[in-house]
């Protein structure tokens, strides 16, 4: 477009733009411009997922190693603090409050380290999980990757913790007369089972964690009410017999019982079913397993565009 001015010359005016006009939205339409960060699909969220499986495994595996790095002692810590732990809560319940009702020394001695051992597995996961975005900023910013493999890296590193301190299990079974047997196979599927809910369990937290940082001030003293309520210390049965019923089947049907029960169940000979399991406590331990890994799976990829933003 052109036009006279008043000296006679000709201006050319600006022709207009044909982005004129257009919204933000339409312009990246437009240009083939998608959002930095954006979630994908869930299955391709998925698909991701496993392509960065390497990273996973070694991402959890150098964390195991970080993890006492500067102790003498190095990597035994992964053995000796479950142990300590049971020996103490063995001086305070079984030997003065006499939690050990109901159960000869040589049944009560590995129940209670099976118990202390399976729990922290579930703990240590829940405590990585709070901080597995809000303490990892850094990495979060710089690179693009799915935020998922972080808590589930976590969860693998606990993991890979418990099977350390499963050796020290074996052998206080053994030393307290609980010979390898058949039943020793059901610790694959526990295990299993127990690390889908504690994954699941680390991607929930890993998102609370990630809008309310403080909560992880707060959580080890939820962990440590669940702990008193599932009876690590004690046998729920025979503690609460004088109790309503439901109060028992409640504290029974709780995951972190479920799992402890079915390990102690495994391990220990004196251990029985028919007094210390709840029915269908291999279809709980399922549902348990099922629901919370694909429930906070999803409750985590729902969030994925807002992890590592101020």
């Amino acid at each position: 477009m052109s036009e006279t001015t008043h000296d006679g010359g000709v201006a050319v005016s600006a022709r207009p733009s044909p982005d004129e006009g257009l919204s933000g939205a339409e312009l990246a339409a437009k240009y083939g411009l998608a959002v930095s960060g954006a979630r994908p699909g869930l299955v391709e969220y998925v698909r991701q997922l496993l392509g960065r499986r390497h990273f996973i495994l070694a991402f959890s595996q150098a964390k195991l190693t970080a993890q006492y790095s500067q102790a003498k002692l190095g990597q035994l810590w992964q053995v000796a603090t479950p142990l300590l732990n049971a020996a103490v809560y063995y001086l305070i319940f079984g030997l003065i409050l006499h939690a050990s009702k109901g159960m000869p020394s040589d049944v009560y001695i590995p129940f209670l380290v099976t118990g202390v051992f399976v729990f922290t597995f579930t703990q240590s996961s829940v405590m990585a999980g709070v901080r597995a975005i809000s303490g990892n900023l850094g990495l979060v910013r710089a690179l693009h990757f799915p935020r998922a493999a972080l808590p589930i890296s976590f969860s693998l590193q606990q993991l890979q913790q418990l099977l350390f301190s499963m050796i020290v299990l074996f052998l206080v079974a053994i030393g307290f007369g609980s010979y390898p047997s058949l039943s020793w196979v059901l610790i694959v599927p526990v295990l299993a089972l127990q690390f889908l809910f504690n994954t699941g369990l680390a991607l929930i937290m890993a998102r609370m964690g990630a809008k309310t940082p403080d909560l992880a001030q707060l959580m080890p003293f939820v962990m440590r009410t669940w702990m008193y309520a599932s009876g690590v210390m004690f046998s729920i049965p025979v503690m609460l017999a004088d109790k309503p019923a439901w109060v028992a089947d409640v504290l029974q049907w709780n995951p972190a019982a479920i799992y402890m029960d079915l390990m102690r169940f495994a391990l220990i000979d004196g251990y029985v079913a028919e007094k210390n399991l709840p029915p269908h406590v291999w279809a709980v331990a399922v549902g348990w397993a099922v629901l919370v890994a694909l429930g906070g799976f999803v409750y985590f990829w729902k969030a994925e565009e807002r992890y590592g933003r101020g």
